[in-house]
């Protein structure tokens, strides 16, 4: 099964046919975030513990946590949102009469999206084959929205098809540190490349 890494928008969560994972560079932006107008202590050690975490993984040759220093992160990181809990103000009581929720502050929601989606924040800590950041993701589809947002739409499914074909083989010729323009001249000229 596949994995999706994401920032935790709420509807990511609805594809249940692939697994989680959150997104290390827009958490420490958060935290960071949190850390620079709140000064929570939690926080601040919690970005610490990520960024410690995806040091350790990068560095080690399987690309994960063996059980052991797994174990030992989840005790820190459920140590650090203990202490969250306690440090974080109490959230008020909704006005009588008032209907909806009463809304929470960034740190409050970010500590319980810490709380609620441990897994999926850890996963790249478990899995070699998840990465820490989907950045590159993002990268790779940035330009497709830059396009559609200038021309403001394909104007058909095959022409979509088309643009998505080219910029993924260019995208991998490059990755693979291929000239885009020898690329093409590869392409046209019925060449496999990079093999």
């Amino acid at each position: 099964m596949g994995k999706l890494i994401h920032d935790c928008w709420a509807s990511y969560f609805s594809y249940s046919n692939c697994g989680h994972g959150l997104c290390g560079s827009h958490l420490l932006r958060e935290l960071t975030f949190v850390v620079e107008t709140n000064r929570y202590r939690w926080a601040r050690r919690m970005k610490r513990l990520l960024q410690a975490t995806y040091k350790r993984v990068s560095d080690c040759e399987k690309k994960c946590l063996d059980d052991r220093e797994y174990a030992r992160l989840l005790k820190c990181y459920r140590k650090i949102l203990e202490l969250g809990t306690l440090e974080m103000p109490a959230i008020p009581d909704k006005p009588a009469g008032k209907r909806g929720r009463i809304a929470k502050s960034d740190a409050h929601n970010l500590l319980e999206r810490l709380q609620k989606h441990e897994a999926s924040v850890l996963l790249f800590a478990r899995d070699p084959l998840v990465p820490f950041t989907n950045n590159r993701g993002e990268r790779d589809l940035r330009m497709s929205k830059v396009k559609q947002k200038v021309s403001g739409c394909f104007r058909s499914e095959i022409y979509a098809h088309a643009y998505c074909r080219i910029t993924s083989y260019l995208q991998t010729m490059a990755y693979k540190g291929v000239n885009p323009m020898i690329a093409i001249q590869m392409a046209l000229a019925g060449e496999l490349g990079g093999e």
